[in-house]
């Protein structure tokens, strides 16, 4: 039976994928050192996976933890356009040398296939939409320029080494754990928990900005795919993994406040350096090559998400806002 190894497992994406490989049976190894994901995320899981606490950055660790190992999806990183801005330091050495140190790993223990998570921010602020794979990657910030490095570091092993990789370029992936109190959340998360307290969430620039939305259960979706299509399809490749649709800031904002009664209108503050204006997927590649499509939509993804956080440890500030 092959055996999966995730890193960040304990973050937003990597507990949905861990959830979904242990409800499908899958022997699992999730590995996470907790400096951005949380114990609490694989709580219903843990009995059932094998736990390494370790970091990227670590490669004797790293070494240990791929022996054995089959398949890798490496969702591990130092996630955030804003903090890679203001500390390019830290989110270099894990996106760049953490992803070295696996990929090193994974050759020495003759893995068979690497799916990694890429960032839709590799395409910078170049016009043309949809954004399409064939498009030069332009990016602006440090956060994607590593994300982009990575991606060229798995081609890199398939070409040289014959390792497969599959590079998967997510678009503002959403859903249930995504922290919402941090200065690097999604906009998304920080909204809702925003109106949640009560207080007025803030957009930085117009609001006009759009972005190809992305549920969570289209990215898990699109992982499991990825990592069982037939590599002459896949392997050495990069995919757009989103819903193909765009929604403004402004737009989002509005659906948020109407599903949590909130009738307040947001703060607009001055544009953030290093973020992309506007992003679109053409997800024709993806749909070709192993047959994605999203599983879930823009609204529905958002009433789900709203769901979780009135249900989990936020909706106690919810529900004394309710009160009043």
């Amino acid at each position: 039976m092959a055996k999966y190894l995730i890193t960040g497992a304990a973050g937003f994406i990597g507990s949905h994928l861990t959830e979904a490989l242990v409800a499908r049976g899958e022997r699992v190894r999730a590995l996470d050192n907790f400096a951005t994901g949380r114990r609490e995320n694989l709580a219903a899981v843990m009995d059932g996976i094998d736990f390494v606490e370790a970091d990227l950055c670590d490669a004797d660790a790293v070494m240990k933890a791929c022996e054995g190992v089959d398949y890798i999806f490496h969702e591990g990183a130092l996630p955030s356009v804003p903090r890679s801005v203001k500390k390019p330091r830290p989110s270099h050495e894990t996106n760049i040398n953490g992803t070295f140190n696996l990929l090193e790993a994974a050759r020495a223990n003759n893995v068979k296939r690497v799916v990694y998570a890429a960032s839709s921010s590799a395409y910078g602020n170049q016009p043309g939409f949809p954004r399409v794979e064939s498009m030069k990657p332009q990016p602006i910030a440090p956060y994607p320029v590593q994300k982009l490095a990575g991606e060229l570091y798995m081609q890199s092993y398939w070409q040289v080494y014959g390792l497969e990789t599959v590079c998967l370029r997510y678009f503002n992936i959403f859903g249930p754990r995504q922290v919402p109190d941090s200065p690097y959340s999604g906009v998304m998360a920080k909204f809702t928990l925003q109106m949640m307290q009560g207080e007025r969430p803030l957009i930085f620039g117009d609001g006009e900005q759009g972005r190809d939305f992305t549920y969570i259960d289209n990215a898990v979706h699109a992982n499991l795919l990825a990592m069982s299509a037939p590599a002459e399809k896949v392997a050495g490749r990069v995919f757009n993994v989103a819903c193909g649709e765009r929604h403004t800031l402004n737009e989002t904002y509005a659906v948020i406040a109407h599903l949590l009664n909130y009738a307040e209108s947001p703060q607009y503050g001055p544009e953030r350096t290093g973020d992309v204006r506007d992003s679109l997927a053409d997800i024709t590649a993806a749909k070709n090559a192993f047959g994605y499509s999203p599983v879930v939509g823009f609204e529905e993804g958002l009433r789900r998400t709203i769901a979780w956080y009135l249900s989990s440890a936020y909706s106690e500030k919810t529900e004394a806002l309710v009160r009043g």
